[in-house]
């Protein structure tokens, strides 16, 4: 069966084609169906069945015209050379070289291809022919289009060509008129000749071999393919630790060499290690999911096929803008290839990570694990179809005994503990401009899971045979609008709701004024009319539902699935601001919390009597509970009055307090711990600039109540040492009213939330003061019982 392109046969003809070869009316082994299919694959000789008509042959110009787009594809792909019918994606072409291949067309041949297009299918003679039908203009017999005039006068069945450029007049057989098609999806539909792929992809399943059941046991030997990918890096590390398997990694690279390289350095990239002890217990093979037999050779074929005991099928091509024709040789021909492998020799369990996206219809009703899927024909976005087909065309291979686990996560969000995260994937994406714009759309459920949860649960299914050949929803505990609303203000990033259509002019309009390189390819997607289809559905579906797997992960005793909160997420937002692509809380936003504080006292020339007054009126704020967690520091502003430095208050230009700093070790001989550190800039009504450190400290003494309001500060001239010195106190008649009843909250807070970050600070604030007043007191007591104390010269004599 040859792949479906505006070359080949007409939709109905393909649909022939398919369903003779439900039939089994074409003889072909599924790994020869496939080779036929795959990208660049030699012409195969056909076989003797009844077979559509095929189109006579284009016009030699079209032909060069094709060539042309095909070479100057060449330049943006690794190998610098494409052919008419391989996908430009495939061969290594990105998003951004896809850009710059729409513009040198333009500019170089006058070829106009709208970018959607060449999403939606990347093949230089598929381009060409879309280019024109959407360009052509049928005016009196006359069709201009990309710098072809075809004059239709057509004698004895041939058509005159000229180009208008050169003059040449060539005569061609006149081709066969071509269906009428698309260019683009409508709001609603798939267009008509993806789903005559669909159909004819869905087929190749029946050509499977039957096999009997695998051995129930948990497997020693598995296949892993996507092992450089995020989840599946993730996955191969969970394998080795929780199972005694030895781990075979398929992995795209020319040699062995540079498979292994290139997975040591995707492990790496997402903070996992790549030790010997790891590398001992994974055998990587150069391959591609998208070749017959993966691109290995016969030999290794037939080897692992008899030694193996699982295979594994993480890889995929995860692309909101492609089409189907450009997704299908690496989402669903590849699992196909391994459901051929599990199949072929010893009986295997194939276990497939597909996805929710399944479910993207809009307006479906529900996405449990046993529901109905969507209907394909409503799904207009490429990767959604993509993974519909695969896991459509394996449970079809579910009934020649092919035991195959289903394994669907929703949005895969970033490490709780390290923090990495996928910066391609969508989920990312938004979070990054939720928190960048402060600003989020309207929607209901966002079904997205920690990749540390969604890897630990798949690796033990995949561990457990009781678990095998089971639907299985990894998607936690979904997100709400206002889980994500309060969420991001805990963090001090208050942010906006909007209606969708408002939140993507706004964000495209901010990414334009300030473009993110790290978020182009979101750009992109909002952009794209088929990409945004998969986002309406993704924003208005309902909430994912997981009994199969909640029920299995407590029967296995592993931590059951929690909301992917502030608190999960903190890591990674932290990766995303260091990255570039998120903006943590700054000093100069609102605050989230702040209030008073004003203390009186003294100061004098170091050394000297404090002698002259001295006293600040301050606003102590935080930003957010974030600031708190990983810096305990305080923001600080107000003025200080202090006449023997200057006769008009000092300005606070910028000031920090450190709450313990350096966890309130002591300075020396263990005699004072630090409580509170300042540190003020400021700035004085001529201009001059100065200093300010104080500190409050903890003793082994009972005055705790005056210890908590008393500071030594030392004062100087900015690049100078202190020239004042003294000690100023919190009165203690304020400092109640001002720092516990006078606490006040962003106002855009809720009242229940107001009442929860208040109380929230003070349970903080005050375990940090606890621990700081109590430590002098247990470092005295360790002392006096530590009877291993080397004693004095005085007490060796007594």
């Amino acid at each position: 069966m040859r792949e479906v392109n505006e070359n080949g046969p007409a939709p109905a003809d393909q649909r022939a084609t398919a369903e003779a070869i439900e039939r089994g009316g074409i003889g072909l082994s599924v790994t020869d169906l496939l080779a036929r299919v795959a990208p660049g694959a030699a012409p195969q000789p056909e076989p003797e069945a009844p077979a559509a008509p095929e189109p006579s042959a284009a016009p030699r110009d079209e032909a060069a015209l094709v060539a042309e787009v095909a070479a100057l594809a060449g330049r943006y792909v690794p190998a610098g050379h494409l052919a008419t019918d391989a996908d430009f994606f495939d061969a290594g072409g990105t998003s951004v070289h896809a850009v710059e291949l729409v513009a040198a067309l333009e500019t170089e041949l006058g070829l106009t291809v709208d970018l959607d297009e060449v999403f939606a299918d990347a093949r230089p003679a598929s381009l060409v022919r879309r280019a024109i039908r959407a360009n052509g203009a049928e005016t009196a017999g006359q069709r201009e289009t990309a710098g072809l005039t075809v004059v239709q006068r057509e004698t004895a069945g041939l058509t005159v060509v000229q180009r208008p450029t050169t003059g040449l007049v060539t005569t061609e057989p006149a081709p066969h008129p071509a269906p009428t098609l698309p260019s683009t999806p409508t709001d609603s539909t798939a267009r008509p000749e993806d789903l005559a792929q669909i159909l004819a992809d869905l087929s190749l399943a029946d050509r499977l071999p039957f096999v009997a059941s695998p051995e129930p046991a948990p497997p020693r030997r598995v296949l892993l393919t996507g092992a450089t990918g995020f989840l599946g890096s993730h996955m191969l590390l969970d394998l080795l630790r929780h199972s005694d398997a030895h781990v075979y990694c398929l992995v795209r690279a020319a040699d062995e060499e540079a498979a292994v390289a290139r997975l040591g350095d995707a492990l790496k990239g997402y903070a996992l290690p790549w030790s010997s002890e790891v590398r001992r217990r994974v055998t990587v093979l150069p391959g591609d999911i998208r070749e017959p037999r993966l691109g290995l050779t016969a030999d290794l074929w037939d080897r692992l096929a008899e030694e193996l005991d699982s295979v594994v099928s993480v890889a995929a091509a995860v692309d909101f803008l492609r089409g189907y024709p450009s997704l299908r040789a690496s989402n669903v021909l590849g699992s196909l290839t391994l459901a051929e492998l599990a199949a072929t020799g010893r009986p295997k369990p194939l276990h497939h990570i597909s996805s929710v996206a399944v479910f993207n219809e809009v307006g479906i009703p529900s996405m449990g694990e046993d529901d109905p899927f969507a209907h394909v024909d409503r799904l207009v976005a490429g990767y959604d179809q993509s993974k519909w087909a695969a896991e459509v065309a394996l449970r079809r291979a579910r009934d020649h005994g092919l035991v195959v686990t289903a394994l669907r996560p929703g949005g895969i969000g970033g490490h709780t503990r390290t923090g990495a995260y996928n910066p391609q994937d969508l989920s990312s994406g938004l979070l990054s401009a939720f928190a960048r714009f402060r600003s989020v759309p309207a929607f209901r459920y966002l079904n997205a899971a920690p990749v540390d949860w969604v890897s630990r649960t798949a690796v033990a299914v995949i561990c457990e045979p009781d678990a095998w050949g089971f639907d299985y929803n990894l998607t936690g505990v979904p997100n709400t609008l206002d889980d994500v609303v309060r969420d991001m203000a805990f963090g001090g990033m208050h942010v906006r709701v909007r209606d969708w259509e408002e939140w993507r002019a706004d964000t495209l309009a901010r990414l334009e004024a300030e473009p993110v390189p790290e978020l182009a390819f979101l750009t992109r997607v909002l952009r794209s009319p088929t990409a945004l289809k998969l986002c309406e559905a993704t924003l208005t579906g309902p909430a994912a539902t997981a009994e199969r797997t909640d029920a299995l992960v407590d029967a296995l005793g592993l931590p059951p699935a929690t909301r992917y909160d502030a608190r999960a997420q903190l890591k990674t937002f932290e990766r995303l601001a260091g990255d570039g692509l998120a903006r943590l809380p700054h000093k100069d936003d609102q605050p989230y919390l702040w209030f008073s504080e004003t203390t009186e006292g003294g100061v004098g020339p170091v050394g000297g009597a404090p002698d002259s007054p001295c006293s600040m009126t301050l606003t102590l704020s935080v930003a957010s509970m974030h600031q708190l967690a990983t810096e305990r520091r305080v923001d600080v502003r107000g003025e200080v009055s202090c006449p023997a430095a200057h006769s008009v208050p000092l300005t606070v230009a910028r000031g920090d307090l450190w709450v313990r700093p350096e966890e309130g070790i002591p300075h020396q001989h263990g005699l004072r711990h630090p409580l509170l550190r300042y540190r003020l800039e400021l700035t004085d009504a001529d201009g001059g600039r100065w200093w300010l450190e104080g500190h409050k400290y903890a003793r082994a003494r009972r005055d705790l109540w005056r210890q908590t309001r008393t500071l030594t500060v030392e004062l100087g001239r900015e690049g100078d040492p202190a020239s004042l010195a003294g000690e100023v106190v919190v009165p203690a008649d304020t400092y109640v009213r001002d720092q516990i009843d006078g606490i006040r909250v962003d106002p855009r807070l809720t009242g229940r939330e107001k009442r929860a970050a208040k109380l929230t600070w003070l349970a903080w604030f005050g375990l940090e003061m606890g621990r700081g007043l109590a430590g002098p007191f247990a470092r005295a007591a360790a002392d006096l019982l530590d009877l291993r104390r080397t004693p004095n010269p005085t007490e060796n004599h007594r």
